[in-house]
């Protein structure tokens, strides 16, 4: 089986991302050829006896950052390799940068559909903007909070895609039942239960142990809904927005605010 999403990641510390590519369903998609990732050091592509990678800012100010011309040449050469083989779709050139559009499931559906990425991974104050100019195609975050580089958020957005890949999870409606997902209208996911049926006085609703499946799906729908406007209503109006609540749906939230305020 050959690979059609392929991450190339520059980095300066390679052997984290052995985390998602040696363990749990992605390690095993990965050993199955069904997605590959490749690691690129930027000091590889140096000239000098200390290999360096950075310099201290022009203007003066905290930090080092990080050179253009390693990163241009590790970013050449992933681009080489990858047309000799056979990825005739160019892939984006990724920066993980706390100024980037946020990451959603979206972007990760959009990400598994397509050839993948070379993903850059910054360290230290940051890059030499002439470099983001030259060949950043987009800018990503995690959210509004600042790590130490780009691997976390790269892992993250690499599993995210991942298990998407057809076949990857043991029930593909897995992914398909996942948060934020085009099926559940963007919402989160409904709260779930398993053996044993009570613990320490608590049990599982009776409803799930009814059988009845039609109940059971306007339950979990109710326990979506419900979960999305106590955490996160933004979800709600954007679902709104996109005309994914059924009436229904409108008016269980209507009844829920109701109930809220008494």
């Amino acid at each position: 089986m050959r690979s059609s999403l392929r991450f190339d990641v520059i980095t300066l510390f390679a052997p984290i991302f052995s985390a998602i590519s040696e363990q749990g369903v992605t390690g095993r998609a990965h050993a199955q050829g069904r997605w590959q990732v490749n690691t690129w050091n930027p000091r590889d592509f140096t000239h000098d006896v200390h290999r360096t990678v950075d310099d201290r800012p022009y203007g003066g100010g905290p930090g080092m950052v990080m050179r253009v011309e390693p990163l241009e040449k590790a970013v050449l050469a992933v681009q080489a390799q990858r047309q000799a083989g056979t990825d005739a779709e160019p892939a984006p050139v990724i920066l993980l940068s706390p100024q980037g559009q946020r990451f959603d499931q979206a972007q990760a559906q959009a990400l598994a559909a397509g050839p993948g990425a070379i993903m850059v991974c910054g360290r230290y104050e940051g890059i030499d903007q002439r470099f983001i100019d030259r060949w950043v195609t987009q800018e990503v975050s995690l959210g509004d909070f600042v790590l130490s580089g780009g691997e976390i958020a790269a892992l993250a957005m690499m599993d995210a895609a991942v298990r998407l890949l057809p076949g990857v999870l043991n029930d593909d409606e897995s992914a398909v039942q996942d948060s934020f997902n085009d099926e559940l209208s963007g919402l989160l996911d409904c709260p779930h239960y398993t053996r044993p049926e009570v613990y320490d006085g608590q049990a599982v609703p009776d409803i799930l142990l009814s059988g009845h499946h039609a109940n059971i799906v306007r339950w979990r729908r109710k326990q979506s809904l419900e979960a999305t406007w106590r955490k996160r209503p933004d979800l709600i109006e954007t679902a709104r927005g996109k005309g994914w609540l059924s009436r229904d749906d409108e008016k269980f939230l209507s009844d829920l605010q109701g109930n809220d305020k008494r």
